[in-house]
């Protein structure tokens, strides 16, 4: 991850401790790219992302949630607006939309999926992240600025940054606008509460998985 896939095959080639693995797992000490993705993929599809209390509850264990987490479950549909953008088993539209921590025009600045593709309307855009484990996976957003949950749902109940327009940006075509789903919820301390103990019961267990200890991977 994070890495140049041109450059992958060589350097795994290079870690001997590996090649008796890949020999037994794919016949070639020298695995090609296609042949590490489908690894890697094959992997992932193993992870399980049903375990938690949530999942319970949808396969019908009504006692998988208490109060709270039910009252966080109404809660994301309705009034925290959450389910317009966090929607379906990954609690994620896919899709790409600006919530306001662009930082245009500082020092920080990250422009987002405008990175990508040029296009005007996709600066300070992100991905919409799968809320799934989110209570363990902290810092949250993409750059990290909030160390936990409460922070966030603090913030989105305040409606997210809107940056105005200064004098010298007044013509500017790259100003990023900040989704018009995000609006102040007034949301009580109580129901922020219980949004969060929602969001715990999508949470699950790290999944128990023993890295192997391989020369020159530490």
């Amino acid at each position: 991850m994070n890495a140049d896939l041109s450059k992958l095959p060589a350097k795994l080639h290079h870690i001997p401790a590996y090649q008796p693995f890949f020999k037994e797992a794919i016949a070639t000490e020298q695995p090609s790219l296609d042949q590490l993705v489908h690894a890697i993929a094959t992997f992932q599809r193993r992870i399980k992302t049903s375990r938690s209390n949530f999942d319970r509850f949808v396969r019908g264990d009504t006692a998988a949630l208490n109060d709270q987490q039910m009252l966080g479950l109404h809660l994301y549909r309705t009034k925290a607006r959450c389910i317009n953008c966090h929607s379906g088993p990954l609690f994620s539209d896919q899709n790409f939309h600006n919530i306001g921590f662009t930082l245009y025009g500082e020092a920080k600045e990250d422009l987002g999926r405008y990175a990508v593709t040029k296009q005007a309307e996709d600066v300070g855009k992100f991905k919409t992240p799968s809320l799934r484990n989110t209570t363990r996976t902290g810092p949250c957003l993409h750059n990290g600025m909030f160390q936990d949950l409460r922070g966030l749902v603090n913030t989105y109940n305040n409606g997210m940054p809107h940056p105005k327009r200064k004098a010298n940006q007044l013509q500017d075509q790259l100003f990023p606008e900040t989704s018009t789903h995000l609006k102040p919820l007034a949301l009580s301390v109580a129901e922020r509460d219980a949004l969060i103990a929602f969001l715990e019961s999508i949470s699950t267990l790290p999944y128990p998985v023993n890295r192997p200890s391989l020369p020159g991977l530490d």
